[in-house]
This record gives structure tokens, sequence and C-alpha cells, in this order.
């Protein structure tokens, strides 16, 4: 049986503290002073919420595929080589994009009022009147799959549901079913449009965008998410038994082979440059907001852990690597086309986390080993994260963030940063999605945790990929 890191972290830092003298040093006593001088400087300040906001502010929203995105790339290039970084570059890729034009909703019948609405990302568009039909309610995604096919023709699906705030995320998953495939559950059950209430834990009347997953063979149908405020009005008026109907509008195109990238930055390193640890986040965002929380924040965050390394002049022993990925919104494109490009040097990777949770505290770290060299350094990491409020957990599955999920499936091992996200999902995907609501201290502490992690990691020798029967 092989056991993960994630798995044993907590006893597995008691046994290294206990028995360190049975185990290698996974480090140098220098590597480890060199880390609690770069914890010591990002606590005082880093550069992290000065890129966000040049990011937010001289590219705005950055749509995969989009020309606001190609200026990203451009501003990214340009930033990371003035800050020095060795093989800055764009690693191109092709892509099927999606736009958003015009986008609206009024209640018909029984009470006529608009709808605060946004179309969901790959949204077919209506007929340029829109569409008017009756609206079927469902409470649950798991509601609307029980009734018979065909059951709702020439009507439209509206899918609620009771997604709560939580400290790690973790209820997204299960509801972000309803917006990725409920709209061709809905088709195949004979909708012509479908409605969910916005996957987030807000109040206001900001709706939540996201990607949706056509089925092939299914009909697509049009698709948008209400505000909460408006998903509650929906539910209101359909409690009285009275018929609902309702006008939904999306005018939305597709651009078929238009171009994304990867934004590439190294710090190389000075024995073993071909192993590679990866940090990063992604470059893309929706175009409601400015994309400061989702992925601005990250790109700050690591960006500037990466930018504090260089400028203290340290050389780790192995290249980091910085990878800020395209089109990761709409289905990890920038995570595969890296897997693609660097498939038969995976095995070089040593280990990688992205940032792509906001700009929250860090309050947990979790990896993935199978060495016990490699449970060593993370017991390191951990000793010199917990003065900065960041504690040692355990996970039953790799983590690291969305865009290597990718490398984890090639074998690459990860390790998780987790922050604070119990206010992610009131600005996840929404115009309110702007840096106005990031926190400098927050995002430093960030910094701090990511040094730490990829320089002594990178200035080390040791493997996390060994078999432990």
């Amino acid at each position: 049986m092989i056991l993960s890191t994630c798995q044993r972290m907590a006893p597995a830092l008691v046994l290294y503290f206990i028995a360190s003298a049975s185990i290698a040093q996974p480090v140098s006593r220098e590597s480890l002073a060199h880390a609690e001088m770069l914890r010591a400087r990002a606590m005082v300040g880093s550069n992290a919420m000065a890129i966000v906001t040049s990011l937010t502010t001289e590219v705005g929203p950055r749509l995969a595929g989009s020309q606001a995105e190609a200026r990203a790339r451009v501003w990214a290039i340009k930033t990371l080589t003035e800050k020095g970084f060795a093989n800055v570059r764009n690693e191109p890729f092709e892509m099927n994009a999606w736009e958003r034009h015009e986008e609206g909703a009024e209640i018909l019948t029984p009470y006529p009022q608009p709808l605060a609405v946004t179309a969901l990302g790959g949204s077919v568009p209506t007929e340029e009147d829109g569409l008017s039909a009756e609206v079927e309610l469902f409470e649950t995604l798991e509601d609307l799959k029980r009734v018979p096919a065909g059951s709702l023709s020439d009507r439209i699906a509206y899918v609620g549901h009771a997604m709560q705030r939580t400290q790690d995320g973790s209820s997204y998953g299960y509801f972000n079913k309803a917006r990725t495939s409920g709209p061709s559950i809905a088709a195949d059950k004979g909708a012509v449009g479908y409605l969910i209430r916005s996957v987030g834990t807000d109040s206001r009347r900001f709706p939540h965008t996201g990607s949706l997953r056509y089925q092939q063979g299914v009909p697509r149908i049009p698709a948008l998410a209400l505000s909460n405020p408006d998903a509650d009005q929906l539910e209101r008026i359909a409690e009285e038994g009275k018929t609902l109907s309702v006008r939904i509008k999306v005018d939305s195109s597709e651009v078929p082979a238009a171009q994304s990238g990867n934004v590439i930055a190294e710090v190389v390193g000075r024995e073993a440059p071909e192993e590679i640890v990866v940090i990063g986040a992604h470059l893309d965002s929706w175009d409601l907001g400015t994309g400061a929380i989702d992925d601005g924040a990250g790109v700050g965050i690591t960006m500037a852990a990466l930018e504090l390394i260089k400028d203290a002049g340290l050389a780790p022993r192995r290249t980091i690597r910085l990878v800020l990925w395209g089109a990761e919104e709409v289905g990890l494109l920038g995570a595969n086309a890296y897997r693609d490009r660097y498939e038969a040097t995976l095995g070089q990777h040593v280990i990688g986390s992205e940032s792509d949770f906001g700009g929250g505290r860090v309050w947990k770290v979790t990896a993935d080993s199978h060495t016990d060299a490699g449970d060593a350094l993370f017991a390191e990491i951990a000793r010199l994260l917990a003065p900065i409020g960041i504690a040692p957990g355990s996970d039953d599955q790799p983590g690291g963030g969305p865009d290597l999920y990718p490398l984890i499936a090639a074998g690459v091992p990860t390790l998780r940063l987790h922050q604070d996200g119990r206010d992610y999902f009131d600005l996840h995907h929404t115009a309110d999605d702007t840096v106005d609501k990031l926190d400098a201290a927050s995002l430093d502490q960030n910094v701090a945790a990511f040094a730490v992690f990829a320089w002594l990691v990178a200035d080390s020798e040791v493997s996390f990929r060994s078999s432990r029967e």
C-alpha cells in the first residue's frame, strides 16, 4: 500500500522531530537560514499587491482567447523581463474562444420585472428577440435528472441549490455541476432554456458566470445564472403556485482558431537546471470584473515570491519556473498545452503548486510525497510556516491547484498552500471581482509561504517520487 504525505503529514511531523537524528537532513543549515530570511522579508512587505494592481488596472478583464488576454501576455512578458527573470517567453496554443455581447432576462407573468442575470460561458445565443417560456423549478440538479425525458418540452428549466460558505471551498465541486452539466441535462429532458441560481455564497445582486459543458449529441440551449437575490425572487413567486414565465436573451458568438498562451519565467538552477519546481497562477479571467481575486491575486503572489528569491541574490540548486497559464477558466486549456509541450521531461518536474483561490491568508499546508526524505523536507517547510499561522494538515487527494491536474495525472507531486476562502465565492466570477477586495498583508503572507516552499525544495536534492510499499 502506498501512503501519501497528505494521509500521514501530522504523524510524520511528530516522528521527524522525535527521531530527527535517524533521518538525513534534507537541506543545509544555510538553506534554512535563507528560507527564514525570505519569510521575514515577505512579511514586512512584498510586491504582490503592486503586481495585481498593475495587471487589473492596465489590462482589466482577460477572457480566454480574447484580445484582452493577449494584452495580458504582453503585460506579463514586459513585467517579467523588467524584473530580470531568465528565459521569459510565451508558449502559444490555439483554442476556440467564446464572446459575450448582450444578455438579459425578465419575468413576464405573474409579476413583470427585470432580473439580474449573466450568460454562462459558452452559452449559445437565443433568437434576436429572446426566448419566452414557462419556467419549471427544481430544488437540485438531482431533481432535474429524475424527471422523464421530454417532460420539459417548450419550458425553461431552473435549478436552485443551497451552497454554503466554507473555509476550504469544499462545497463548490458538488454545486458547480448545476452550472457545468445542467444545461445538457435540461435539454435532454426537452427544455429550451436553462437558468440556475448563481454558484456563489453572496447576497449581492451580482450574478456569477463560469463555463458550461455541452454534452455531445444533446441540443445546445441558452443558459444563464441569476444573482442570488433574483433566484430568491423567482422561488418566492413560484411558491404561490401561479404560472411563472420569463423571457431570456443571450447574444454571444464563437471565435474559432483564437490564440492563447502560457507565459513562462525562471530562476535557473545552479547545479541541476533541468530539474523543475513549478509555481504559478492562471493569467486569464472572466469578463465581468477585473479578475483580481480569480486569479490576479495568484499572479501577484507567485510572481512576487519568485522576485523575492531573485532579488535576494539566491541561486537555488534546481530551477524554479513560474507559469502563468492561459485559458484556465474555459477548461484548463493552458494546463493541458503545458503538459503536452513538456511531456517528455515531466519526470524532471520535481513538484508543483498553484495559487488559485483568491487572496485570503494561508492556514494549512498539505503535500504529496512517497519518500522519507520528502516527508522530512515537508516537515521543515511546515516548521518554518508555523510562525506565520500555517499548520500542517491531511488530505485524501493531492492538490496544488487546478492547472496542476494534468501534471498530477502524469505523476508530478504537488504541495498545496490552503487559503482561507470563506468569502471567495462571494466574489468568484462576478462583476464584484476587483482589486479593492484584496488585502496587501494577506498577500504578503502568501508570498512568504510560496517563497519558503519554492526555495527549500529547489535548493535540495530531495525526490518525492520513489514508491514506498
